[in-house]
């Protein structure tokens, strides 16, 4: 077969039968005796790079060859009588010492009965590296060695013999022919590392691993020349042993319960491995094991002194008065001897501090808060010392008592400057109190003498400029009108830094914190004084605002403080802040100035005058324009003129607008009044143009309601829809009256009852009322409160009586939605969810 067009890369060559072999140039040769049945035979070459992970097959069909060839020699017939092409593998001795040639095997040829044949070879050995370790006799078919062979070297050889007929005829393929070295225990093992180091805790209990060696042997693998054992030859320091070691895996485990780092902190082990199972005639050899033992804190530190003494100057701050030192046997700079020092008694005020000097483990005490010589001439310290690793307990050790040493702390007598005492003082100030008054004293003494003679006082420049202090005495009084809103106050607190002088000129300081506390310096006052009530009398809403915080402000407490008025007005509570104001039954139109006390939570109150003009309202302008009696407004000359020219310029406006519109809005209406110009009551809060659309909403009469509609054309009339009981009020006289009345003669005597009213009837009842409350149920005097329901009353666009039905309060609701179920269907369901809100 031709390898190289199918895979010339390949580098592993395989075939999928085992009878047959493929040599590397393509052959295909049997490897035993094949017999053909009448079937055909095939099998598959698998041909594969495994570099580049390539793989190719071939396929190989098998059949009988009819025309069998034969070669006659000397007149006579082939005859196969013996095989002998196919002996097994040779076998030669690793190192052998001779003679050399020497003969290892001999193949023949069965044809060598009938035939001359000539023998060869070729392959690794013979014409390939080693060259000329072997050789084939060329008549006998014996192969010889020539010289001694290295089986680590050349494990095994593979030769092609060949059979030929002096003309050069093959009559056998050629012969795969194996030569395997067999071993010699000529390699001694050896050791995987020239030195093995381990490491191991020092109190380590028997059995714990330390470590496992290794050692390999290049002879032939599972066999005796390779089969290892390990032993320990010596211990160095020679002492009980501490290690053993596992002959067959070479694992070193602690022997003895006793491995103390500070007796012994190194051994060094000889061991041996040896093949041939350990027995004496196996080749060995030898190599170093060190174990280090590591340090564990099994030993406690102890101070050297069990009292030190040492001196500082008072009010010294961050120096070192004193080192202390202490003995560890533990290993110098590992967690077990490093040094922990910490003072357990005598530092309840945290004036000391003591660290660890990492290079000479000693212990530093500095003093970190100064000292006061007249508070304490001596200090007792007591400190105690422990390791960064916890302290374990050897099995050989006792347990171990925590070391301690005692320092006496001298505190040097210095002359000092004067001390405030405290050295923060809060003093608190009103926003009442006047300029000049004492809020307290803040003073200093001096530590030697401990009194105040002779020391005077300052504020440091840049402090808060609405206190002072008195320079003798230390008093401190204000010096400007204290009020916690000014940015100056800073929100009502001001840190200052008070300075004391003595005799000598030796300074001290100390800290004022001055906060000012809020007091009840305003009374609540009504914000709107000015009102206009029309005769619907719709409650006044009175509303107070107090400057003072709130624990001084609301609840508000209102009353009327002239007993002639407070028997025509009465005050009702709305909430904390405000009031409603309201007459008592009918009163007189007219303009009344009431006085209404407003009274704060601590009782500070204030007057003020509220001003009400009472009229009928026909014409809300002509109530504005009546003058209150206290108010006084003069006009100068450019206010009067600016009025004339607006005046005029809006004229302008509305001349051009009714001349451009006039003619068209007019010829839309009829001139019926009473046809077209009349009130429709509509419950929504703010209708648009298409719900009071007439030709969207006609008017429809009910059992309770009396009313006539008459629709021409575009136009439909609208009447006014009378409810069982619940009546408007009039807009002319005085007293409860239906819109009938307002064309009642004298004496309350009707003069017509048409049910159509004109336009200007309507005119007048609707527009002086634009924006006021209608009230839907009785007024009860006695009712607290009311809750509102929301109606709007338009009028085709010309102005909506808009606004909120006053009811006395929640068992009236049914008032209310009776008096809805009155109206056109479309206007109901929206009063109904208005009312409902």
């Amino acid at each position: 077969v031709n390898l190289n067009d199918c895979l010339q890369s390949a580098e592993s060559i395989s075939s999928s039968d085992g009878n047959f072999k493929v040599l590397e140039d393509g052959s295909v040769y049997t490897t035993s005796a094949v017999s053909f049945s009448d079937e055909k035979r095939t099998f598959t070459i698998l041909l594969e790079d495994i570099q580049k992970h390539v793989e190719k097959k071939i396929h190989v069909n098998l059949v009988t060859d009819e025309k069998k060839k034969t070669r006659q020699a000397r007149d006579t017939v082939l005859k196969r009588t013996k095989r002998r092409w196919g002996p097994i593998p040779s076998v030669m001795m690793e190192n052998s010492l001779g003679p050399f040639p020497l003969q290892i095997q001999q193949v023949q040829s069965d044809t060598a009965q009938n035939y001359t044949i000539y023998y060869s070879a070729s392959g690794p050995g013979i014409d390939q590296d080693p060259k000329g370790l072997f050789y084939i006799e060329r008549e006998t078919g014996n192969i010889f060695a020539t010289r001694a062979v290295d089986r680590e070297q050349y494990p095994s050889f593979q030769i092609i013999c060949f059979a030929s007929t002096p003309d050069g005829y093959s009559p056998e393929v050629p012969l795969v022919h194996t030569i395997r070295i067999e071993d010699d225990n000529d390699n001694a093992p050896y050791f995987t590392q020239d030195v093995f180091e381990f490491c191991v805790p020092e109190n380590s209990k028997p059995g714990v691993i330390v470590g496992t060696v290794t050692a390999e042997d290049r002879d032939e693998p599972s066999t005796l020349h390779t089969l290892l054992r390990y032993r320990i030859v010596s211990q160095n320091p020679p002492i009980i042993p501490a290690f053993s070691l596992h002959g067959e895996t070479g694992v070193i485990t602690v022997l003895s319960p006793q491995l103390d780092r500070e007796l012994v902190s190194t051994y060094t082990l000889l061991v041996e491995v040896r093949d041939m199972g350990g027995q004496p005639f196996g080749l060995c050899t030898t190599g170093t094991v060190v174990i280090k033992i590591e340090d564990t804190n099994d030993n406690a530190p102890t101070f050297k002194q069990i009292q030190y003494e040492t001196q500082v100057e008072e009010n010294k701050v961050n120096v070192e008065i004193l080192r202390v030192s202490v003995l560890d046997l533990d290993e110098l700079g590992a967690p077990g001897s490093t040094a922990v020092y910490e003072i357990i008694r005598g530092n309840d005020d945290r004036s000391f501090e003591i660290t660890t000097d990492r290079n000479t483990n000693e212990g530093i005490l500095c003093v970190v808060k100064g000292l006061d010589y007249e508070g304490a001439k001596q200090r007792i310290l007591v400190i105690a010392v422990n390791n960064e690793a916890p302290y374990m307990l050897a099995p050989h050790s006792q347990q171990v008592v925590q070391s301690t040493s005692t320092v006496v702390v001298n505190v040097l007598d210095v002359d000092e400057g004067p001390v405030f005492k405290p050295c923060f003082f809060r003093m608190d100030a009103s926003e009442c109190d006047e300029v000049g008054t004492s809020i307290g004293k803040y003073l200093a003494e001096d530590p030697e003498t401990g009194n105040s003679e002779g020391i005077c006082y300052k504020i440091a420049p840049g402090q808060c400029n609405w206190i002072n202090i008195d320079e003798k005495s230390g008093e401190v009084r204000t010096i400007k009108a204290l009020d916690r809103d000014l940015g100056e106050m800073k929100r009502g607190q001001c840190n200052i830094t008070v300075l004391a002088i003595d005799r000598n000129g030796k300074t001290g300081t100390g800290t004022l914190q001055v906060v000012i506390q809020p007091c009840n310096r305003n009374f609540p006052r009504i914000i709107k004084t000015d009102y206009i009530m029309c005769r619907d009398r719709k409650p006044i809403c009175l509303t107070a605002e107090d400057g003072d915080i709130a624990s001084y402000s609301m609840p508000f407490v209102y009353r009327v403080t002239d007993r002639n008025l407070a028997s025509s007005w009465k005050i009702t509570r709305h909430n904390e802040k405000s009031v409603y104001l309201s007459p008592r039954g009918d009163i007189p139109f007219g303009i009344y100035t009431i006085p209404v006390t407003v009274s704060d939570r601590s009782g500070k109150q204030g007057v003020t005058q509220i001003r009400v003009n009472y009229c009928n309202c026909v014409v809300p302008s002509e109530c504005e324009r009546i003058p209150f009696p206290s108010s006084s407004v003069t006009l100068g000359v450019w206010a009067i003129l600016a009025m004339i020219l607006g005046s005029l310029l809006l004229l302008l406006i509305l001349i051009t607008i009714c001349g451009c519109c006039g003619s068209g809005v007019m010829r839309r209406h009829v001139t019926d009044d009473c046809a077209n110009h009349n009130l429709i009551i509509s419950n929504t809060e703010a209708p648009g143009e298409e719900v009071m659309d007439h030709n969207i909403i006609p008017l429809q009469n009910t059992a309770d309601q009396v009313g006539c509609g008459i629709k021409t054309g575009d136009q439909q009339t609208f009447e006014m829809v009378k409810g069982r009981g619940h009546t408007l009020e009039s807009v002319r006289g005085g007293g409860h009256q239906t819109l009938g009345s307002v064309k009642e003669g004298g004496g309350g005597q009707p003069v017509m009852d048409t049910c159509r009213y004109s336009y200007s009837e309507w005119h007048n009842f609707t527009h002086p009322r634009l924006g006021e409350k209608v009230h839907l149920c009785r007024q009860d005097e006695e009712q607290k409160h009311s809750e509102d329901y929301l109606l709007t009353y338009n009028y085709e666009g010309k102005g909506s009586l808009a606004g909120s039905v006053g009811c006395c309060s929640d068992q009236h609701e049914e008032e209310a939605l009776d008096f809805l179920d009155q109206l056109e269907p479309k206007f109901r369901t929206l009063a109904e969810t208005c009312v409902k809100r």
